[in-house]
């Protein structure tokens, strides 16, 4: 299966993507259809054949995929598939759990009206994204409304559990039509915090990560069952 070569749609103009970033994205979304299962090899003479490249930008691309948290570099053995850790993911989210309803219930009577305004803007710009940046936009949207509660080591904490939760978020995105759904609970999350409804934006929010948890783990389960 050769690479499209035709410049990539963006909102608003054309970018026409290096043939690097075409093979991320080729690459990326057989990860993480299953495709390439977990602790699969990716092997780059193999892969630019199926592509129709040269090695370069496959080697290339997989440097860029283990940066993403999609492939692990083994020294002296080559780069798999990254396995998916079902432990890992509900450590994560009962972390985030613990942590961020909290941070949105002390945010939400002193966030500043420009701030929700900011939210909002951002919402409109995850409605554009594409899947591989809807995940990083939705962990600026979330940080961006725990940020006036003034707790700067919990945010630090938050920011971390973002990052090494960064490819299950991208699991999500891709295997599932959350997109719609996140955006009504986001907006909800931001009237309350105009309303300064702390308790009412904590309940919200801890439903929001449970079911984004739960969503998760069932993509894993399957995708671990088909590979």
């Amino acid at each position: 299966m050769e690479l499209d070569t035709l410049p990539a749609q963006a909102p608003g103009r054309l970018v026409r993507k290096t043939t690097v970033e075409l093979v991320v994205d080729a690459l990326r979304a057989r990860i993480l259809s299953g495709q390439l299962a977990p602790g699969q090899p990716l092997r780059q003479e193999a892969l630019a054949d199926d592509l129709g490249v040269s090695r370069i930008p496959v080697r290339e691309a997989i440097r860029l995929l283990s940066a993403e948290g999609l492939a692990d570099l083994v020294p002296h053995k080559g780069a798999y598939v990254s396995t998916l850790s079902p432990g890992e993911v509900q450590e994560l989210f009962d972390l985030r759990l613990r942590i961020e309803p909290w941070l949105i219930h002390e945010a939400a009577p002193v966030i500043p009206e420009a701030a929700l305004r900011q939210a909002e803007a951002m919402l409109g710009a995850m409605d554009e994204a594409q899947d591989a940046d809807w995940g990083r936009l939705n962990r600026d949207f979330h940080e961006l409304l725990y940020r006036p509660a003034g707790r700067a080591t919990a945010m630090n904490i938050v920011r971390s559990l973002h990052e090494k939760s960064e490819r299950y978020f991208r699991l999500q995105v891709f295997n599932a039509p959350i997109k719609q759904q996140a955006r009504e609970e986001h907006l909800a999350l931001i009237e309350l915090c105009r309303a300064r409804q702390a308790d009412a934006a904590q309940a919200l929010l801890t439903r929001h990560i449970e079911d984004a948890a739960l969503q998760i783990r069932g993509i894993i389960d399957r995708l671990m069952k088909d590979g």
